[in-house]
């Protein structure tokens, strides 16, 4: 039998097994793993019995079906389709490249029987509070999978078709098992940037797919900035018309229903970053009189810089395209940016000289930066949604809304800044580690793995506020031709960080099961560069 980490963390309506001593011996038993495991789970469950028998699949005979007692139905679009798509990942693959597969005699699972125990939220769209915890049972004749609502169901289909192995005869085995899993921290998200460089929705679609795969459920899409400005405002439409790279790199509002409604069917979030008053220059070509002008002794050189904070109009604009973003984005979180904010071209300006005068700021431009960021925030209180912010927000303005997001990036001192932001109170986000498109030759994956989240001075209450983290994929030197083998499986480590136990940190486990999840991922159709020299199982000649 393999064991592997306990956590005291428990699901809200699920209680996880209990072994006394077990927490105390979780490094060991992390190293304990058989490295061979042919179930290469990943991110690890927080408890994980398995045991020696083996059942025999037969994809003709096999099927994922409600529980009796579900709470959710046929009529669970969510789950529907995830059956489907579990089924096809578990037995698609060898069907269309080795043909029929070989049955041999034992015993067999005949069924997966999913039950969602409380109200189902199939209708509805993930959320911060999503509970995603889970139970699965696996054992002959039908295995039990459990879940206090749809999100757990999600993850534990997941688990499942990774508990399932395919020997070089073609047989579909399990080993019968018991676990009970759910996440570390709550938001654990991808930054995809789709201004430096138009992302297909192909290649998001895609992304996401991989993120379902990985246990990731927050899709950080970072959607606009200074190079261009793909998305199509019904509001605004010159915005587009005259910002993005061309009228062939927008998204269409049914573009971006279609990415948020994939993201829901895989428990997914999607949060949407309009970064400013920096990094708007693509903002200026669509709206006039939105960006401040530069000047250069006395007179306008023609050049542009941020957003001009000191006129109404400004206010006016924003109110009125938040409050579409608020109705296109069902989540109730907005990312607002509000980093590098560049203030030359401000200080250049007579009239905003002038504003800096009539407000008592003297020369302090980050107090006119606060004053533009505490005007927004209130604009996003107003249309009945939540800020999200990078660090320099709160350096600059520690009175922000409370429950505000503050999303820690700069890799310099990044424990000292989560201790001052949740000593005053606020929520974080970790993103500093993680910044995956800084590339280095070698195994870097092994350091985004070994970052401890939790590392920093503060009291409980304080570490009780960092709710997760993102990595993030800069798109300068990034579009669809390797968004996803520089992501993949680069990224998996976050993603194990961010989902299992602190105990699991054991590197020689890490990589075994990790090399058989990128091939795992490979087979699912994601594009993943290798770790390292080897090769997949499946490239073998049959």
């Amino acid at each position: 039998m393999q064991r592997s980490p306990l956590s005291p963390r428990r699901p809200r309506a699920l209680c996880p097994l209990m072994l006394p001593g077990l927490l105390a011996l979780l490094p060991a038993l992390v190293a304990a793993r058989t490295l061979g495991d042919p179930a290469a789970l990943w991110p690890l469950p927080l408890s994980v019995e398995m045991f020696p028998r083996q059942l025999l699949l037969a994809p003709r005979n096999f099927s994922i079906d409600h529980g009796p007692n579900s709470t959710a139905g046929p009529s669970c679009v969510i789950l529907q389709e995830a059956f489907r798509r579990y089924y096809e990942y578990i037995f698609g693959f060898y069907e269309r490249h080795h043909g029929p597969t070989r049955f041999s005699t034992g015993t067999e699972l005949q069924q997966l029987l999913v039950t969602v125990v409380l109200d189902s939220e199939c209708d509805a769209f993930p959320n911060i509070s999503s509970d995603e915890s889970y139970s699965l049972l696996v054992k002959e004749p039908v295995a039990m999978l459990k879940a206090n609502r749809v999100w757990g169901a999600l993850r534990g289909l997941e688990t499942f078709s990774q508990l399932i192995y395919q020997d070089s005869y073609g047989t579909f085995t399990i080993s019968e098992s018991i676990i009970t899993d759910s996440p570390r921290f709550p938001h654990r998200g991808i930054l995809i940037d789709t201004s430096r460089h138009y992302l297909p929705i192909k290649a998001i679609l895609k992304t996401l797919d991989a993120m379902s795969f990985n246990k990731f459920n927050v899709l950080h899409w970072h959607v606009v900035d200074d190079q261009s400005f793909p998305y199509q405002s019904i509001t605004f439409p010159e915005l587009s018309n005259k910002g993005s790279y061309s009228l062939s790199h927008i998204y269409t509002p049914n573009d971006v229903r279609k990415v948020i409604e994939y993201a829901r069917l895989r428990g997914i979030r999607v949060i949407p970053e309009f970064d400013s008053p920096g990094h708007t220059l693509s903002w200026g070509k669509g709206q006039n009189d939105l960006l401040t002008p530069c000047y250069n002794a006395q007179e306008p050189s023609g050049y542009f810089g941020p957003i001009n904070p000191t006129v109404n109009t400004t206010y006016n604009f924003l109110y009125k395209f938040f409050k579409e973003i608020s109705k296109v984005f069902p989540d109730q979180f907005i990312h607002l940016g509000g980093d590098e904010v560049e203030f030359y071209c401000w200080a250049s300006n007579p009239k905003i000289q002038n504003f800096m005068k009539q407000k008592g700021f003297g020369e302090d431009y980050k107090k006119l930066e606060s004053f533009y960021v505490q005007k927004l925030v209130d604009i996003i209180a107003a249309v009945n949604k939540s800020s999200i912010v990078w660090q320099e927000v709160f350096d600059g303005n520690k009175e922000l809304q409370p429950g505000t997001v503050v999303e820690i990036w700069k890799a310099e001192n990044y424990p000292e800044e989560q201790t001052k932001v949740t000593e005053a109170g606020y929520p974080i986000i970790l993103a500093a580690p993680w910044y995956l498109d800084l590339i280095r030759y070698g195994q870097d994956w092994k350091t985004y793995y070994e970052v401890e989240p939790l590392n920093f001075s503060g009291s409980q209450e304080q570490k009780k506020l960092m709710i997760g983290g993102e990595a993030c994929l800069w798109g300068e030197f990034v579009d669809a031709t390797n968004l996803t083998p520089r992501l993949w499986p680069r990224a998996s480590a976050v993603g194990e960080r961010l989902w299992s136990h602190k105990g699991v940190r054991n590197l020689e486990d890490a990589y075994h099961r990790l090399i058989r999840h990128r091939c795992r991922m490979v087979r699912r159709g994601i594009a993943a560069q290798p770790l390292f020299t080897g090769y997949c199982n499946y490239e073998e000649s049959t």
